[in-house]
């Protein structure tokens, strides 16, 4: 759910595990031989973190977090308040849409425009410049999507949103009977790129843009695809097999370390899978997102509070 910065810093990135791009995206996941294998490599991104300092609580459930770099505030949802929040640092709160559709994931274009994901109104919008909010996707094939989650895009303007059905509004039916991961291409066509998840949810795009991250909460598990020229995703491998609990939203560094929300805290995986460490809270941590002028202040939604913790590696907002 960030503004990409991911093309410039694509040096900084550390080496992944190959794959095939030819493949077709809605398979399973493929065994990576090199996940769990490769020697550990690069600067431990918590090693002389700060602690974990709560700036603001009594909220409902807070989620979808993202920096605005122009303006130097972070925006997050606060889902059951159908509200956008926007924190001006320190610590200073105020409302910066309500209604907000009960939106969800919160990203930015590379115009800066907002892109959210809202489960009340079934779609993924777009608030132009003049705050117009307007439509990108809320129907697949004439049928309306379950509730968009999270969404992340590409320098591009590829939007790429999870759909899972979390946020079905009471008294509404589903009409899809699968949870897709889907693609907005830059000419605002709709695209299912993969259909077989169990509840897919966090998404995030390592820094050179060659492969998508997804989470699936129900499975305990995150996949890697491979994200080929036109936008389009490959067959999946395995990145995470065993989160330990959940897996919501996702944030990755300037190094490629990707950074999960889970039951037991944020957990931080090298770009080859392994583990750095987790970064616990008082609270279930739902989402995370840099910010700063520096880039290594990590924002991190928890369920009824805000949090922020201070790396030592700055990541993508």
């Amino acid at each position: 759910m960030r503004i990409p910065k991911r093309v410039a810093l694509a040096a900084l990135a550390l080496a992944t595990a190959s794959f095939c791009a030819a493949c077709g995206g809605s398979s399973g996941p493929a065994k990576d031989p090199s996940a769990h294998s490769a020697p550990a490599t690069g600067i431990d991104p918590l090693m002389g973190r700060s602690a974990v300092e709560k700036i603001r609580g009594g909220f409902t459930f807070t989620e979808g977090p993202v920096w605005i770099a122009s303006k130097g505030v972070l925006l997050f949802s606060d889902i059951p308040a159908s509200t956008i929040d926007e924190l001006q640092p320190p610590a200073t709160v105020t409302v910066f849409r309500r209604p907000s559709g009960l939106s969800n994931g919160l990203g930015l274009d590379p115009q800066g425009r907002l892109i959210a994901s809202e489960g009340d109104n079934r779609r993924v919008s777009r608030t132009l410049a003049d705050g117009t909010v307007v439509t990108m996707a809320d129907r697949w094939q004439g049928k309306r999507l379950n509730s968009p989650n999270d969404n992340i895009t590409r320098s591009d303007g590829t939007i790429y949103f999870t759909d899972p059905p979390y946020g079905v509004p009471s008294g509404q039916a589903r009409e899809l009977d699968f949870q897709g991961v889907f693609r907005v291409d830059p000419a605002g066509t709709l695209h299912l790129e993969s259909s077989d998840m169990n509840r897919p949810n966090g998404v995030a795009l390592s820094p050179d843009e060659k492969t998508l991250y997804v989470d699936d909460t129900a499975a305990g598990l995150v996949r890697k695809f491979p994200v080929r020229p036109d936008g389009s995703l490959g067959s999946p491998t395995m990145f995470v097999p065993d989160t330990g609990g959940g897996g919501d939203g996702m944030a990755v560094d300037d190094a490629g370390n990707v950074y999960v929300a889970t039951d037991a805290g944020v957990k931080v995986y090298r770009p080859n899978g392994m583990t750095w460490g987790t970064i616990a809270l008082p609270e279930v941590p739902s989402n995370c997102t840099f910010g700063g002028p520096d880039r290594k202040t990590l924002y991190i939604t928890a369920k009824t509070s805000l949090y922020a913790v201070t790396l030592n590696v700055p990541g993508l907002t």
